[in-house]
């Protein structure tokens, strides 16, 4: 109602949420206070529009229009990896989805391309020097530049520089960061 425009009232929000046409993640949501957070793909298609919820420059939650071929994908960072109990490796991303069977290669902090239709890793970008990043926490949430350094601080947080489009260098810590 508020970002996408479609209702006028919560009445009216609500009845088209009731009615089955909004798809949060390739799921039907019908739950008004349904949570939805970063890099989550909201699909309307009686109208034929998909959005990806991302950040603004200020920090703030943005709806941007997507294709329909990108709205068959998510990004999610890795934060945490290790056997179930049986010996199967499993990855947790940030929203708490759990994938099986991931490439070897895949570390934490490293982010992966989650196909919803097969519900596997397509695709990974591993977190190093030189890649382009998001920031998603912290005072700098939003901006979106180049990783320059990665500072190790045994016992404390790492630290990461970033140096954006118009040359500005800031420091945030490595949870903030996505590649």
């Amino acid at each position: 109602r508020n970002r996408l425009k479609y209702a006028l009232t919560y009445h009216e929000a609500k009845m088209i949420l009731k009615e089955r046409q909004v798809y949060v993640d390739n799921k039907i949501r019908t739950d008004l206070n349904f949570p939805t957070g970063f890099m989550d793909v909201i699909s309307i298609p009686k109208t034929n529009e998909n959005f990806r919820l991302l950040y603004d420059v200020k920090g703030r939650f943005t709806v941007h229009k997507i294709k329909a071929e990108e709205a068959k994908f998510k990004l999610g960072k890795v934060k945490s990896q290790g056997l179930t109990g049986k010996g199967v490796p499993v990855v947790v991303t940030h929203e708490g989805r759990t994938i099986r069977y991931p490439d070897p290669d895949v570390k934490v902090n490293d982010t992966v391309k989650f196909n919803f239709e097969s519900g596997e890793i397509t695709d990974f970008i591993k977190l190093e020097v030189g890649c382009q990043v998001m920031v998603t926490g912290g005072r700098n949430t939003g901006r979106v530049g180049f990783l320059e350094n990665r500072e190790r601080h045994p016992g404390s947080f790492e630290i990461v520089h970033v140096k954006d489009a118009t040359g500005h260098q800031f420091a945030t810590r490595l949870e903030n960061v996505f590649a």
